[in-house]
This record gives structure tokens, sequence and C-alpha cells, in this order.
């Protein structure tokens, strides 16, 4: 009984304390701190004349999140917006260079309305497969130049020429390239991971610092201005290749493997029957970078082929173009060259790009 007769008076005194006690002065802030602060909670930033909501600083940080994400995605796209825009230009006239220059969104002076006789909206387009690789003359009648182009040779050869470089290579090198990572990655020989470790050290040397020396070798096998140079060594595929293949046949049960060959299969029918179908996303990934490495590749066509030369690839086609023909001043045809170029690339990896990513993610396993 004393026990809750002492714990209710306690109880009783620290009411009476906690009325009797003095209120909490009240800080007056100056009317600018006052609006400064309120500012700063609008903007989700506490301070001590207001308080900010949690939700308004997660809504604040998103919209800036999202304002820089689509100011870096407009550097990243309006170059092709332009490239494309100015595909569509007409420079054949005397302001060539204003048209272009003035361009931002949609060029001033465009197929539409330049005004001309037989101009029309693919008219850029139409004149790069008709007239694209045609000499530039002087007003003597002479070739500007010091090279000529081949009598046979147009931007529509340039673009089959690049077909066949691109496809063949990539074809039968990544299933070269396959077929050593399934030797690197589920067949058990001496000095295996050395040798694969020797392969990946020569990645690490620069491409153009052995072109002298490619070029002086593949002149004595007769492989320069012609399509060998830009065929067969691509035939014996990539390292890079059998290194991202290699890393996803790691995480393939070797089970399937010993089963096979229980059965009696050799390792030649184990890589055709099972390694190739159970890799095929990797392959596929593979290929399309490949593709779109080969499709790209200027400095190979420019070392080894000649401008003259009838297996001239695509790039260097329109590089030519842009340098050497009718069209050296006249820059819009110039441009529709280049958005021929880039736009195979831009399709294929638009379509297949969830496989590429989702290949490369996958070469992260490990059995």
């Amino acid at each position: 009984m004393e026990n809750n007769e002492n714990m209710v008076l306690e109880e009783n005194v620290q009411e009476t304390v906690q009325e009797n006690a003095a209120p909490e002065e009240e800080k007056h802030y100056s009317s600018f701190r006052y609006a400064i602060g309120a500012v700063l909670a609008f903007f989700g930033f506490s301070s001590k004349t207001h308080r900010a909501s949690k939700k308004r600083a997660k809504l604040v940080m998103d919209i800036a999140t999202y304002i820089v994400l689509l100011f870096g995605a407009f550097i990243m796209v309006y170059p092709f917006w332009w490239m494309l825009a100015g595909s569509f230009a007409y420079t054949g006239g005397t302001v060539q260079g204003d048209t272009l220059t003035s361009l931002v969104w949609w060029p001033e002076v465009s197929t539409l309305n330049s005004g001309v006789t037989g101009v029309s909206f693919f008219f850029n387009y139409i004149e790069v497969f008709t007239r694209g690789l045609q000499n530039q003359y002087d007003v003597n009648g002479n070739i500007v130049g010091v090279q000529t182009f081949h009598p046979d040779y147009n931007y529509g050869i340039a673009v089959l020429n690049n077909l066949f470089y691109s496809i063949v290579p990539v074809v039968v090198g990544v299933i070269t390239s396959a077929s050593a990572a399934f030797a690197f990655a589920k067949i058990e020989w001496i000095g295996r991971n050395k040798v694969f470790f020797f392969l990946l050290a020569a990645i690490m040397v620069p491409g153009p610092s052995i072109m002298t020396a490619q070029y002086a070798m593949y002149k004595e096998i007769g492989f320069i201005d012609n399509w060998t140079v830009m065929v067969i060594p691509g035939l014996f595929g990539s390292i890079m290749t059998a290194f991202f293949i290699r890393q996803f046949l790691f995480g393939m049960p070797t089970s399937i493997i010993e089963a096979a060959k229980i059965d009696g299969a050799g390792y030649f029918r184990i890589f055709c029957q099972f390694i190739l179908p159970l890799a095929m996303p990797a392959i596929m990934a593979q290929g399309l970078l490949s593709f779109m490495g080969c499709w790209n590749n200027y400095v190979g066509s420019y070392i080894f082929i000649r401008g003259d030369s009838i297996w001239v690839n695509l790039p260097h086609a329109m590089y030519l173009m842009d340098s050497r023909s009718l069209y050296s001043s006249d820059k819009a045809p110039v441009i529709a060259a280049s958005v021929v170029c880039v736009l195979p690339v831009l399709i294929l990896f638009g379509c297949f790009q969830k496989l590429i990513i989702g290949s490369l993610m996958l070469t992260g396993s490990k059995e």
C-alpha cells in the first residue's frame, strides 16, 4: 500500500512541476531568413525555420536526376539528328556552306524547298548511288586529284563489298573463336591456362603498331589491293570473342560433356551438337559486335587497299567521295552517304541490344 501511495505522490509532483514550468521561448527570425527557409523546405532541405518533407525531397532529387539524364541524352542524340537532317539539305547552289552552317533542327534550304527542277526529297540519296563516286574535273577538263576511281566502281558496289567483308569473316571467325573457347573452357590439356593468358597478352599490343609489319607480310603473299586482305585474316577468329565465349561456357555444367563422351561422342560432335546450340546467345551477341567492327573497318581498307581499287569498302568509299569526287564541295550527298553507312549498324543494335547486353552479363558467371 505504501509503495502505491508513493508512486501516486511522485506522479502528482511531476505533473505539478510540468504545469508550473515556464513556457519555452519562441525564437523569432527575420523575414528574410524565414523566406530562405521556406524556399529550402520547398526543395526538400530542412532548416531551423521549416521542416522539409521526405517525399518532396525525393521528388526534387528525381526531377534533378531526370534533367541531367535528358541533357546527356540530348548531347548524344542530337549529332545523329543533325546528320539525318543534313542529308536532306540542298547544297548544290551558291550558298552551300551557309546551308549546313546554319542548320539547327532542319536545313533552311532542303530538298523540299530548293526550287530546283528535278530535285526530289531523296535527291541526295539518289545522287550517292548514281553519281557519288564520279571524278571531279577542273575548268580545263582535267581530273582533280592524284588518283582516279575505278571505272566500274560505285557506291552500290561499296555496300556489297561491306556486306561481303562483314558477313563471311564474322560467321566463320565466330565459329572458330567458339571452338577455341570450348577447348580453353571444357577440355583439360597441359598448359591450357598459360597458352590462354599468352593470347590475352597479345590484346595489349596496339593494332596500329603492327600494321607496317602486316602490310609487308600481306604484300609478300599477295593480299594487298584485293578482297583477301579484308576476309582471310578474319576467318581465324578473335581472341576477345574467344574470351567472352569461354567465360560463358564456364557457366555450363561439365556433366553434359561427360555424358556425351560416355555415349561415344567425340569432341567435334560434342561441339557441334551440344556446345553450339547451348552457347548460341553468346555466339550471336559476339557475332553482332564483330559485324559492327567489320562494317566500320575504315583503317583496314585505307591502309591495305588503294583508292582506285574496286575492292574499297563502304567507310573508305565515303572518305573518297568527300575528298576526291565531284561532291568534295557539295557536302549534303556526303552526309547522306554517312547515313547509309551508319544506319544498318544502328538498326542491328536496336533490334538485338537485349541479346548483346544479356550475353555480356552472363560472361561473368563461373562454374
